[in-house]
């Protein structure tokens, strides 16, 4: 059987992902490639997984755990992606607050998998917003313990992704990437926007190219990660909206503002909130990733009488008041106007991580080329 190239793609809550996942997915398609994508949750009824459909593209979804915990989820999720798609490159998004992939992910797969699958190296993406405050000693607007995993991301990684490279100046994004290097010598540090494409293809090369996998392994504290996990609230929710013809875009755009408002006035910092608005084939995403002026928007749900909506939001707040402050802005919105089903809704904390594997040493493991 031939082998698969996989390409791990980790980075904290709100770095661009997803995006990026999309942008890669589709350019390897442009050159001939079959592409799989696995998405990971602590939860179903996730946005990007839905996303990842509407755009066409093969995906699988490992929900309920990280990929570290669920190692055999994890690998299930490869094996049908290869059986069903026949894929020549599958891309993995692990949860945003995960950490310490490279002991418990990078280290067993190049140990039973090595025949199977080309892995690349880890590549973990930096958000521009988060990442200045984090160089220079701040927490980036996150809980200490939180912005702790950040850190350990970048610390593991075999490469570092300045993401959204488009928001930067030239000259800060050179300056940031030198900041990178020296903080974390031992990573490659490189720089895109899947919005612009720039940066795009010369990531994509290394990652395809390189199979240096999980060069370093963490020292870390388990109860510092598991707190940092844990002072987030996770809300997942589908809903089915019936009413009036109404534009969608507008409607999405109050929305996103309303629990961008909610979460300021409470105090509470946002990791990520991130809602699909689907009115048939078409839809439209907004993206918090911090305080009212991180907000954006894209694509378009255009106007009907029937929508369909998946929120995904997590939150430094406990899981009860999330899901009251989330519904607190719904009930403002929909206010009697629309008809209104709950297709699914679930509120938790994360539990402590658990890995299935978990490795002391980086081991050597020759990998064929065929």
């Amino acid at each position: 059987m031939k082998q698969t190239r996989l390409i791990l793609v980790g980075g904290f809550l709100g770095a661009g992902k997803t995006t990026l996942l999309w942008e890669t997915a589709v350019r390897l398609m442009n050159k001939g490639l079959r592409v799989g994508l696995i998405t990971n949750d602590q939860a179903p009824e996730l946005v990007d997984s839905e996303l990842l459909k509407l755009s066409d593209l093969r995906v699988a979804e490992v929900s309920g755990s990280c990929f570290c915990c669920n190692f055999n989820g994890f690998t299930d999720a490869i094996k049908e992606i290869r059986a069903e798609a026949s894929a020549d490159v599958i891309i993995a998004e692990p949860v945003g607050s995960c950490t310490d992939l490279s002991a418990t992910i990078m280290q067993p797969l190049k140990q039973y998998w090595n025949t199977e699958l080309k892995i690349s190296p880890l590549t973990v993406l930096a958000d521009p917003n988060r990442l200045v405050s984090i160089l220079n000693g701040g927490n980036g607007g996150l809980h200490p313990d939180a912005a702790y995993i950040y850190k350990k991301q970048l610390e593991e990684s075999d490469i570092i992704l300045l993401s959204k490279s488009d928001v930067l100046k030239r000259e800060e994004t050179a300056v940031l990437r030198q900041r990178l290097s020296d903080a974390f010598p031992g990573a490659t540090v490189l720089s895109a926007s899947a919005q612009t494409g720039e940066g795009m293809d010369k990531w994509i090369e290394a990652v395809m190219s390189r199979q240096d996998a999980g060069k370093r392994l963490l020292e870390i504290d388990y109860d510092t990660y598991a707190h940092g996990e844990a002072v987030l609230g996770w809300l997942n929710g589908t809903l089915q909206l019936h009413g009036v013809s109404d534009d969608w875009d507008d409607f999405l755009k109050t929305l996103m503002k309303g629990f961008a408002v909610k979460f300021d006035e409470a105090g509470c910092a946002v990791g990520h909130v991130k809602v699909i608005a689907e009115n048939g084939k078409r839809f439209a995403v907004g993206n918090l990733t911090g305080k009212q002026d991180t907000l954006s928007l894209r694509g378009s749900a255009g106007a009907g009488e029937d929508l369909k909506l998946i929120i995904n939001a997590r939150v430094e707040t406990t899981p009860e008041l999330l899901d009251q402050m989330v519904r607190e802005v719904l009930i403002g919105m929909i206010d009697g106007k629309y008809e209104e089903e709950v297709v699914a809704w679930r509120f938790l904390q994360p539990g402590r991580p658990n890995p299935t594997h978990r490795y002391e040493r980086v081991p050597s493991y020759p990998q064929s080329d065929q």
